[in-house]
């Protein structure tokens, strides 16, 4: 994809619309455990709100990027993603799910192209989903830093993405079995919420923790598919 000319046009423009910044972030079964993706819009040019483009709703969130830039050194740049942590809902997200190559894609538009559900008369004559600059494909690396008010997510290119991890299992702090699937191989009928809480049927989630296989496995003898030791929280 090249960025149309409507772009082009806002650039040179000596009253240009401000530029938004919004983000997918994708997981995939074959990579992560689970196919999801989440919308986010950093709040930028003074858009606190939700976002509306392309007919996609783009959660406002505290989000932090820097590092895009190419250099002529010839290295590739590794850019950092920070979002807000808040009630620890990014740690959740790491717990739950395995992060690590994770697609992230940075979309940038004007705000004169956005759908016109962000405006309080439903009016935009302008609206345009294709009036974008070039989406920027980039995966997630590693946790870079973890804290209660702040996750860092160190990105990647896929031209700098390691094909193939050593083990070939990637070592990681949570089970990265499929809940009641062949490795984890649990069939009982004691059901336990992401808490660790005792649930009905409705309600069962493994956390994917060593304590969530531990329930369920009172006799010790745990499929575990992570490694406790891998990552130490506090």
């Amino acid at each position: 994809m090249t960025t149309p000319q409507s772009i082009h046009e806002q650039l040179q423009s000596l009253e240009p619309s401000a530029i938004i910044e919004l983000f997918e972030l994708q997981l995939t079964e074959d990579v992560n455990g689970v196919n999801l993706t989440f919308y986010y819009h950093a709040g930028t040019n003074e858009l606190s709100a939700d976002v509306v483009f392309n007919r996609l709703t783009y959660v406002a969130a505290p989000i932090e990027v820097d590092g895009f830039e190419v250099s002529s050194k010839g290295t590739l740049p590794r850019p950092s993603m920070r979002i807000a942590n808040a009630n620890s809902a990014i740690s959740a997200l790491i717990v739950l799910y395995n992060p690590l190559q994770a697609k992230v894609t940075r979309i940038r538009t004007c705000k004169k192209f956005l759908d016109v559900d962000n405006f309080a008369d439903g009016i935009n004559a302008t609206a345009d989903p294709f009036a974008k600059f070039e989406d920027e494909i980039w995966y997630i690396d590693r946790v870079a830093n973890e804290n209660p008010q702040v996750v860092e997510f160190e990105l990647t290119s896929k031209l700098d993405l390691t094909n193939l991890s050593l083990p070939r299992r990637q070592v990681l702090e949570h089970c990265q079995w499929k809940y009641r699937g062949s490795e984890c191989g649990y069939t009982g009928n004691r059901y336990f919420d992401i808490n660790n809480a005792s649930t009905d049927r409705n309600g069962d989630v493994c956390g994917k923790r060593y304590s969530s296989c531990a329930k369920r496995f009172p006799s010790g003898d745990l499929p575990f598919g992570g490694f406790p030791g891998a990552r130490l929280q506090v």
